[in-house]
């Protein structure tokens, strides 16, 4: 099935979005540094299993606007979503599937309105509790310190040097093996490339580690996404995964305590693992939101 592009308002944005098929509502959302072009094997088969796949650019994304405001937070992508689980008709069978930052925003999504979704697959980010852990572990700091960096005003220029080539390394440093030259990189590097976007892009991590920028009226939102969603949840994660080791994906089994939920872990696949081993993944998704 054929993948087009469109665009919708929502939350007061001009929300750009790739949509397949008929259905009930499937919302992908994406994370950093990446574009809903990573969602290309999975929505035409949740397409053919008869759901609407819709993949947004997030905040901040072009061609997703930019906020005014400057509202680039997790939260705020809370609100997006639900937005859109109302301007494009979502009932109550929907679901949603996030990956990295799409992982803590679908979470939020359904913590703080549990009604809207049926099911929720998150990937590549383990759970809030698993995640406080290992911040406290060298190994993960050292995979982490590029959050570190971007806290300071330095990253606004370094990451644009060369063509974004800094995004490039971080793609090759979480997906070892993995070749996103094609079509992945040259995506991502599209909606971060004008300096208005990776601000925009670099805000959430702001917000996340230092608070710089969060709105207090998304408060509600923002713990939302650290919470533990009620519906069956199935979390996925890399094994060769850079960006968040194995060994602390190896916890978030103890915070999946919905009946229905479960944690695998996808041999030979790193942070992007579903661009990796996309047959594999993608049918653990098709049968987790299927059931």
């Amino acid at each position: 099935m054929n993948i087009q592009q469109t665009q919708i308002t929502a939350n007061g944005l001009d929300v750009a979005y790739l949509e397949c098929g008929e259905g009930p509502l499937a919302l992908l959302l994406h994370g950093f540094p990446d574009s809903p072009r990573t969602w290309r094997h999975l929505m035409p088969k949740l397409a053919g299993a008869g759901f609407r796949a819709v993949a947004p650019w997030l905040r901040g994304y072009a061609p997703t606007g930019v906020d005014p405001e400057g509202r680039n937070q997790n939260g705020a992508c809370v609100m997006d979503a639900l937005a859109l689980h109302d301007a494009l008709g979502g009932e109550s069978d929907a679901v949603i599937v996030g990956h990295d930052w799409g992982a803590r925003i679908a979470t939020g999504a359904t913590v703080l309105e549990p009604e809207r979704w049926r099911r929720i697959v998150t990937m590549a980010v383990p759970p809030a509790g698993a995640v406080a852990g290992a911040f406290f572990s060298y190994a993960q700091l050292r995979r982490s310190w590029y959050m570190f960096f971007f806290q300071h005003q330095l990253a606004d220029v370094a990451v644009t040097m060369n063509d974004l080539e800094f995004i490039g390394h971080l793609w090759d440093d979480w997906s070892p093996g993995y070749d996103a030259s094609a079509i992945d990189l040259p995506a991502a590097k599209d909606a971060l490339r004008d300096p208005a976007n990776l601000a925009a892009a670099l805000g959430y991590y702001r917000a996340t580690l230092s608070g710089t920028g969060l709105v207090p009226e998304l408060q509600d939102a923002e713990t939302a996404c650290s919470g533990t969603p009620p519906q069956p949840h199935l979390y996925l994660h890399g094994r060769t995964d850079g960006c968040m080791g194995a060994e602390v994906a190896a916890t978030a089994e103890a915070f999946l305590p919905s009946p229905g939920s479960r944690f695998l872990m996808i041999d030979g696949a790193g942070h992007f693992l579903h661009l990796e081993k996309p047959d594999e993944v993608d049918a653990l998704v098709l049968e987790h939101v299927a059931r």
